[in-house]
């Protein structure tokens, strides 16, 4: 543990006088002020994800009040006051300019929680995560500064019930009937969709990191699936939060000592298994490079691996929203994401022997919590699953050079025949386009028609704005009309989309991507058996390079960006526009799009052997 006793001039009374007024006007020990340091950090936002976590950072300081001072047994450090981070509301700006935002609030979070960090020389956090960006950008921030660290989720909403048809509502739900004309029914399901507090309930974005977050080991595993108003994360969870951070530090259990290969790819097999998000490859690569990793898919996982994972090994063991019927809060009602993570165990799908945050590896955390067996209608086991493969699948080809396409696999409805889908394109240069399209003349959607949604990515936008909004419509369009659209972008998706939607791809079309080459009746081929994703007319060689020529001259004459990007007003979003990277290395803001990785790692050996079954067809595994 680094001590600020060795620092210079500690007794500096210019330093020391607001140091001293801060512990007089917390109630600490004065005595402590050079001790080091520990407190409590919370995401917040304009949304019912953030209204529980307040609180519950004061009940976290509170605890670690109690605990800190110079008696037998306390813990002598010095108490900082909390601090907050902000961003935006995935579910309150879905569909409008404002949700360039939401990627960029993981960015502007790690850079909020590193500043604080640094600068207050933590030595000791506990953080306090809600919504879906904030907690990566958190958990990133943790691993940069890599002192001991822990987290906690803020927890759920539980679901909605609508008073008519008593079915339970989750915000997808209001998505979905965004299209309908019956206003009186659509105010209904607005007003009944989300009541009381908590970050999205399905498994969707949150909930599959927070399981991701749990099973890499910064988050004790029963705090990810109880909801936000549940009392143990206000009367139980500070204390044991409080004792783990103790132990962390006496131990000099750092984040990065417990953030390695082994455990990361734990986390994805998990994600894999319960179906998440497509956001799940892009923050992992996030994850994996500030603990050290320069290239997800090459110092963890594969592109090949991670299919074949998800197609032969990993199946899906839980009946979720959006893809299936139940909520986070009925998962945690038949034990929690432990029992999933001790069914993978239990198939020799996952190494035990990662540390957590807890002190103990993850087969002795799961032991200790003794999660009950699948009860086979939310959670289901390995052997009869709720889904035989895995959710996601990751497409290369003509249209993704960059192998960064991703399919939910999980939430496909219809339109695989044999694994393939081949589909006529439907060109759109905006998000804002399709949206008008679809609200004003939907019937120019025909069956097999493959939406191109571009000029969306990290760099066009700027900021991969989520399309939840298109997607819920196009949904809601396929089911009423008993078609099959697809849609395939170079933006990202709401965890809570479901449907043949494509996105990542990447190259993006602002910097020159084939997808911006693809021309309004091209077909369009997905083809899960080669895990590709082609354009027929762009294999054309003469075709591409006409096509190529005609965009690098429409963006010579525009002064070198091309007219349909977004327009970048604010310094945030030229930040993003100038600094974002592909996403295979998770679309973050790095200078110059040179990523940085801090003190670059050998990845982890260790003596875990994975089951057969896993092992058979990867030949990369280990």
């Amino acid at each position: 543990m680094r001590n600020s006793k060795t620092v210079l001039f500690d007794n500096n009374p210019g330093r020391n006088a607001q140091t001293v007024g801060i512990a007089r006007e917390l109630g600490t020990d004065i005595e402590l002020i050079h001790e080091p340091s520990v407190g409590v950090v919370g995401n917040k936002g304009d949304s019912q994800c953030y209204l529980g976590v307040q609180r519950k950072v004061e009940a976290i300081h509170a605890c670690l009040h109690h605990h800190i001072g110079s008696g037998s047994g306390q813990m002598r450090l010095r108490l900082v006051q909390p601090e907050y981070t902000v961003a935006t509301s995935d579910g309150m700006r879905n569909g409008t300019k404002e949700m360039r935002y939401s990627l960029i609030g993981r960015e502007v979070t790690h850079d909020t929680i590193c500043e604080h960090l640094s600068a207050s020389g933590l030595e000791g956090t506990i953080a306090v995560v809600a919504c879906d960006k904030p907690p990566v950008g958190t958990l990133a921030a943790l691993l940069e500064h890599d002192r001991p660290a822990i987290i906690m989720s803020d927890g759920p909403i539980r679901p909605g019930m609508d008073s008519v048809t008593h079915e339970p509502l989750d915000i997808v739900s209001g998505f979905q009937v965004a299209g309908s004309h019956d206003e009186a029914m659509k105010k209904r399901i607005a007003c009944e969709a989300c009541p009381g507090y908590g970050s999205c309930g399905g498994m969707f974005t949150y909930n599959t990191m927070q399981t991701f977050i749990g099973v890499v080991g910064l988050q004790p595993l029963e705090m990810v699936s109880p909801p936000s108003d549940d009392p143990r994360r206000m009367e139980e969870f500070p204390e044991r939060l409080v004792t783990h951070l103790d132990a962390m530090i006496k131990a000099d259990l750092s984040p990065r000592k417990i953030v390695n290969r082994d455990s990361i790819r734990n986390a994805m097999i998990v994600a894999l298994a319960i179906g998440g998000s497509t956001n799940v490859v892009l923050h992992a690569p996030e994850i994996a490079r500030a603990a050290g990793f320069g290239d997800f898919y090459k110092d963890i996982m594969s592109a090949e691996e991670f299919n074949h994972l998800s197609k032969n090994v990993v199946p899906v063991l839980v009946d979720a929203r959006p893809f299936g019927n139940y909520s986070m809060v009925d998962i945690d009602a038949k034990g929690g994401v432990q029992v999933i993570v001790r069914e993978l165990l239990d198939a020799g799908l996952l190494n035990g022997d990662c540390m957590t945050c807890t002190g103990e590896t993850l087969a002795e955390q799961v032991a200790r919590l003794n999660p009950p067996a699948p009860d086979g209608t939310v959670i289901y086991s390995v052997a009869k699953p709720y889904k035989p493969t895995g959710g996601l699948r990751l497409l290369g080809g003509n249209l993704s050079p960059d192998f960064s396409a991703v399919l939910k696999l999980a939430g496909v409805e219809g339109g695989l025949e044999n694994n393939v889908f081949v589909g006529k394109a439907r060109c759109f240069d905006s998000e804002l386009d399709l949206l008008d399209t679809l609200e004003n003349t939907p019937d120019v959607f025909q069956n097999h028609d493959m939406v191109i949604m571009r000029y969306e990515g990290p760099s066009g936008a700027p900021g991969m704005p989520e399309m939840l909004d298109s997607t819920s419509r196009i949904t809601t369009l396929c089911r009423e009309k008993g078609i099959i659209v697809g849609l395939m972008t170079d933006s990202r998706f709401s965890g809570g989309s479901v449907g043949l939607v494509i996105g990542h791809v990447g190259p993006e079309a602002a910097l020159g991507g084939p997808i911006a080459f693809v021309e309004d009746g091209d077909e369009v081929i997905a083809d899960l058996n080669t895990n590709e994703l082609n354009c027929t007319a762009l294999s054309d060689p003469a075709v591409l390079k006409a096509r190529k020529a005609a965009w690098e001259k429409i963006v010579a004459d525009n002064g070198g960006t091309h007219p349909k990007v977004g327009i970048a007003d604010t310094r945030l979003l030229n930040r993003m526009r100038r600094s974002a990277v592909s996403a295979v290395y998770g679309a973050g803001m790095h200078p110059d799009r040179v990523l940085w990785v801090p003190a670059p790692r050998e990845p982890v050996k260790t003596g875990f052997v994975p089951s057969n079954k896993y092992r058979e067809g990867s030949g990369k595994a280990f």
